[in-house]
Parts: C-alpha cells; structure tokens; sequence
C-alpha cells in the first residue's frame, strides 16, 4: 500500500505532476517521478509535500543522501509533517544509522501515533541494534493495528529466533503464512526456525514450499543443504549446497565456510571443492 496520497490544494497542472510521479513511482521508475516533483517545486519551492514526494523516490532510486536532504527540506517546511519525519528514518537506516533512524520514527510516531507503517519500521531499525525485545514490542504495536500485517508476524519471528525463543518464533511465522502462503522468505525462515528444534522432515517441507514458490531461490537450496549436513547426510548435503552455490556463488560459498552447520561434513573433499569453485 502506497503511503502517499496526492495533495488535492495544488493547481491543475501540479495535480497532474503529482499523479505522474506516484505512477511512475508505483512502477519503479524513481528517476521520472523525481523529474515530476521537481517540476512542481520549480513554481512552488514551498510545497512541503513535494519535497517529501521527491525524498521517497530519491530513496526509492537508492539516492539516499539525496533523498535525507529532501525530508529535511520537507521537515524545516513543516516540522510536523509524519511522512516525512519516517521517510528520514527510512534513509538514515538505509544507511546504517540506527540510531537516529528510531530518533526520527519517534518523532513520526509521536505526529501519528497510529500509523503502522511507522511501527514497522521503527521494530527494524531496532533489530539493527540488536535490540531484540524492544524490536518485538513495536512489531506487537503493528499487529494491534493491523492484525493481518504477515511482515510484521515475519519480523517478530526473526526477533524472537535472535533470542533463542524458537517455538514462539515458529508460532509467528505460522501466523505470516496463513495470511501469506506465498511468502517464500517466511516458508524459507520457518525451515530454518524448525531445523533449530530438530524437527528435520517439517524443516526440509518448509524449504520445499519457498522452493515451489520460488524455484530460484537459493536460501531455501542453502537451507536445506544445513538440515542435511546437520544429519550427517553428506550426499544430500553437497548436492544441496552445489545448487545453492549455483544461484548465489559468493554468498554461499562465503557462509559454508564458516558455517557450523556443516561442521559434519567439512573435512570432505567435495564440500571443499564446493568452496574453491568459481562458478
């Protein structure tokens, strides 16, 4: 859901502007919708709502000092406006600053206390933090106002597994996928939350539904790669991970390296000639 409406105070000409840029935001193309809002600040360099347009499709293009000056602009134009104070935050997180990103999704939530958008993004900026507990307080602030949110089910479910409270974690995630069967990240973090209670069989059915949804997917082939090694099955295991490593060479063989999932298997000549593969 776009969290942006047109402003309906605006000339005829910068109602028009107003509905390019959301379009071509709607559809991806950030650089053409920042062109729209530029057009509209080029007569009316005061129209705070402009400015905030722009800084979403400045981040949206992954411009993100831009897009921070852009809210700013906004802001000093109208110090109370929410979107704009979350928009901040939405940048300043991009950009590892977590700390004031939460500065910024609490002055956005003290505006609008009730927008879960703002929640949401407030729980993720603390999850960069490590701040685990709080991060599950903000998204339980998300599903009082919006219960069927399967991101925030999905969100609190990674919080609680950084806290080893994988049963709760698993609750969650079942939650998300019975609002959303087709996120293949939930069915893919539901693998690995069961793998970590050994219950092996639910775990490798989980990342066979993230596989049906996205065949592609090479967390899910990743993952099952562990639950086999973890079982000492190295057959399956390498076979696993080799189509992993196939659709994500660096990330995966990154990880493999390290990862005591397959602290089993690691001596194995092929999982080391997995490892020096340059696919």
């Amino acid at each position: 859901m776009n969290i942006l409406k047109v402003p309906m105070n605006h000339s005829e000409d910068s109602q028009i502007l107003y509905s390019h840029g959301r379009v071509l935001r709607e559809l991806g193309h950030h650089a053409g919708a920042v062109d729209k809002y530029d057009a509209i600040l080029a007569t009316q360099p005061s129209d705070h709502r402009a400015w905030n347009c722009r800084g979403y499709a400045l981040e949206g293009a992954g411009h993100y000092e831009d897009a921070l000056a852009s809210f700013d602009r906004a802001i000093a134009l109208q110090p109370t406006y929410a979107l704009a104070w979350q928009g901040r935050g939405i940048v300043l997180a991009k950009l590892i600053q977590y700390e004031d990103a939460i500065a910024s999704f609490n002055r956005a939530l003290k505006f609008q206390p009730e927008d879960y958008r703002a929640w949401q993004n407030h729980g993720k900026a603390l999850m960069g933090l490590c701040r685990y507990k709080d991060a599950i307080a903000s998204f339980e602030q998300v599903l009082t106002r919006k219960s069927d949110s399967y991101k925030a089910w999905y969100n609190k479910a990674v919080a609680l597994s950084c806290l080893n409270r994988y049963t709760e974690a698993l609750t969650s995630l079942n939650n998300a996928l019975i609002i959303k069967p087709s996120c293949h990240y939930a069915w893919n973090y539901r693998g690995m939350v069961l793998s970590k209670l050994e219950q092996f069989q639910e775990s490798l059915a989980s990342f066979d539904k993230s596989l049906q949804v996205k065949p592609n997917n090479a967390n899910a082939w990743y993952g099952k790669a562990c639950c086999y090694a973890i079982q000492n099955n190295l057959d399956r295991a390498i076979e696993h991970l080799k189509q992993a490593i196939g659709y994500s060479p660096y990330l995966c063989q990154l990880m493999a390296k390290t990862d005591p999932n397959f602290n089993r298997i690691r001596s194995d000549q092929r999982f080391q000639a997995l490892l020096q593969d340059k696919t």
